[in-house]
């Protein structure tokens, strides 16, 4: 193997590539076991965005449709299997009677709370031996990586 130090720069992207990609494959299978332990029956996109509501309050869907990029009809569908599974609430939006607001009803709140601490506690012990500078690197590092791939949109960068 050759070291970091001396290898060619292509060679550090195709190993920085090749370790994003394990990420993203096991960010896909917690996302899964995340939802499913919110509810069986949660998709994995409806998951996400539950999470989105609880990072963002009440919102309304041409404002979802927007943050993920899908039309409203989706998120239509997609509210509605979650007022099935009694994760979300549906209000009407004080600024404008005509509209609705979505928020994160008091059953995916308690969920996705005791989610959320499980899957830290999780992470707490598989990372157990990093000092708080190794975690603080890493953090950094990634926030660096999401800013500097956020600047320049995969669309631009492939032609």
């Amino acid at each position: 193997m050759v070291e970091t130090e001396t290898a060619p720069r292509t060679d550090l992207l195709r190993g920085l590539e090749q370790q994003v990609g394990v990420m993203v494959r096991r960010i896909r299978r917690v996302l899964r076991e995340r939802a499913l332990a919110v509810h069986p029956e949660l998709p994995t996109s409806s998951y996400l965005m539950l999470s989105w509501l609880l990072q963002h309050g009440p919102q309304r869907a041409s404002a979802m449709a927007d943050a993920f990029g899908i039309d409203k009809g989706a998120i239509s569908r997609q509210v509605q299997h979650l007022v099935e599974l009694d994760l979300v609430d549906r209000t009407p939006d004080p600024d404008d009677g005509r509209a609705t607001l979505v928020s994160a009803g008091a059953t995916a709140v308690g969920r996705m709370a005791a989610v959320t601490e499980e899957r830290r506690r999780w992470l707490d012990e598989r990372l157990g031996d990093w000092s708080e500078e190794d975690l603080t690197t890493l953090v950094e590092l990634l926030r660096r990586y999401n800013v500097a791939l956020e600047e320049h949109p995969p669309e631009r960068a492939f032609h």
